[in-house]
C-alpha cells in the first residue's frame, strides 16, 4: 500500500431511471437562474437534448445552447463556448452527452470564470479557485467524466491531447439516468463500455493506486465483465443500461483519482492524429498494455483476471494472467471492436511517431512499468 495517498469523492452523483425530466427540482435546488448548455449532434439527433430542455422548462432560463461539440473535445470550441457563456451570463452550465460534450463544458468553465486562454492552464493543480457550477448528464457509458477531476482538450494546432487535472475541474452534480443510453448503437455501447474498463484496469495498476480506488475498479470491472454484451446485445435491457453506467462512473471516480499509463498514452497518441473513436483505441490496445505491464505487477493481474471471471482452480499467476487478458480482448471481440490498429486506418509509417508522442504523453507518467520509446514502438507494431 502507498504510505500517501489523497482521495476525492468529487461532487454529488443521483441515480434514478427518468431522472432527466426532473432537472428543473435540481436546478432551483442549486438556486441557479440562467442555465447554458452542452451538447454535440448525436445528442440532438437521438432527442435527448429536447428531453433534458423539457425537464427544465418553468424552473430557470436556458440562455443558451452549443449542440455541435466535435467528437474531439477542441481548443477552438472550448473558447468560443466560453464566449458565449459570458454574453449569456449564465450562471450553470448543463452537459450533455459523452466525455466530449462534458470535457467541453469543464474547458469552457475554466475560461469562463478564469478568463485568458484554456492553454493557460495545462497540466496538473493549475487552477486556484472554484469555478462556476457545472452539472454533468450523461448519455454514454464510457468516460466517467461527470465525475472526474480531469479535462482533455484536443489542440488541433500541434495535434495532440491536453490533459487539465485539478480538483477545481470536478462537476458539482452528475445526474445518471439509464433512459438517456437506451438510445445508443451497439457499436457506441461496447467501445465506451470498454472506455470504462480501460480506466478501471488502469487505475488498478497505476502507481498511485490505492485502497479506494482499487474497490471502485475492481467492482467496475466486475460490472462490466457481467454487463456489457447484455447492454450491447440488446439495448433496451434498461437493468444492463445501469449497471454499465454506474460501472463508467465508478471507474471515472477511481482514474480521477489514481490516474492512467500506457494504454492511454498511446490513445491519446493515436486518437490526436487520426479520427478514431477514444474507447475503441482503448479496447484495442488494452491487451497489448497488460500483457506488456503484466510482467512487474503480476498480483495486480491476477486480480483483475479474477473480477473477469476468470476462475484460478489452482492454476500458476502466468495462466491466470493470460486468461484475464484474452477474457479483456475476447469481449471486445464480442461486441464486434477491432483488434488491430490496420482496420481503424492507421498506416503503419506512422507507428515511429506515434511511439514518439506517446512516451512523453502525461498519462504515461502512472503506468507501473517505465516504457522507453522503442518499446513503444514494439508495441505498436504488435497491435497494428
Amino acid at each position: 500500500m502507498q504510505e500517501f495517498f489523497e482521495f476525492g469523492l468529487g461532487g454529488r452523483v443521483l441515480y434514478k431511471a427518468g431522472l432527466a425530466h426532473e432537472l428543473g427540482q435540481v436546478i432551483e435546488d442549486m438556486g441557479a437562474k440562467r442555465v447554458f448548455v452542452v451538447a454535440d449532434k448525436g445528442v440532438v439527433a437521438a432527442g435527448l437534448l429536447s428531453t433534458v430542455l423539457a425537464g427544465l422548462e418553468g424552473s430557470a432560463e436556458v440562455v443558451g445552447v452549443l449542440d455541435d461539440v466535435p467528437s474531439n473535445s477542441s481548443v477552438r470550441v472550448v473558447m468560443q463556448g466560453a464566449q458565449a457563456v459570458r454574453e449569456a451570463q449564465a450562471d450553470v452550465l448543463i452537459a450533455i452527452g459523452g466525455g466530449s460534450p462534458i470535457d467541453t463544458a469543464k474547458g469552457m468553465r475554466i475560461v469562463a470564470t478564469m478568463g485568458g486562454d484554456i492553454l493557460d492552464y495545462e497540466g496538473y493543480n493549475v487552477l486556484t479557485e472554484r469555478l462556476m457550477p457545472l452539472i454533468a448528464v450523461p448519455t454514454t457509458a464510457g468516460t466517467g467524466s461527470e465525475v472526474t477531476s480531469i479535462a482533455v482538450i484536443l489542440n488541433e494546432d500541434e495535434h495532440r491531447k491536453i490533459i487539465y487535472s485539478s480538483r477545481f475541474i470536478y462537476p458539482d452534480l452528475a445526474v445518471l439516468d439509464p433512459e438517456l443510453t437506451l438510445t445508443m448503437p451497439p457499436r457506441l455501447t461496447a467501445a465506451t463500455g470498454m472506455d470504462a474498463l480501460s480506466h478501471a484496469i488502469e487505475t488498478f495498476v497505476s502507481t498511485d493506486n490505492n485502497p479506494f480506488s482499487d474497490s471502485l475498479a475492481l467492482a467496475a470491472i466486475d460490472l462490466i465483465a457481467t454487463h456489457l454484451r447484455d447492454a450491447v446485445n440488446d439495448g433496451t435491457n434498461l437493468e444492463a443500461r445501469g449497471h454499465m453506467l454506474i460501472a463508467a462512473c465508478m471507474a471515472g471516480i477511481a482514474c480521477s483519482n489514481s490516474f492512467f499509463g500506457v494504454i492511454h498514452a498511446i490513445s491519446h497518441a493515436v486518437g490526436a492524429m487520426f479520427p478514431v473513436h477514444h474507447g475503441t483505441l482503448n479496447a484495442l490496445v488494452m491487451p497489448y498494455g497488460m500483457q506488456f505491464n503484466s510482467v512487474v505487477a503480476p498480483e495486480r493481474y491476477v486480480r483483475i483476471a479474477h473480477a473477469m471471471g476468470v476462475n484460478a482452480g489452482g492454476r500458476s499467476d502466468e495462466e491466470v494472467i493470460a486468461d484475464g487478458i484474452n477474457a479483456v480482448r475476447t469481449l471486445a471481440v464480442d461486441c464486434g471492436l477491432p483488434t488491430r490498429l490496420r482496420d481503424v486506418d492507421v498506416p503503419e509509417s506512422a507507428l515511429p511517431e506515434l511511439a514518439g508522442l506517446s512516451v512523453v504523453e502525461p498519462a504515461i507518467f502512472n503506468n507501473p512499468r517505465v516504457a522507453t520509446e522503442e518499446e513503444l514502438l514494439d508495441l505498436l507494431r504488435e497491435m497494428w
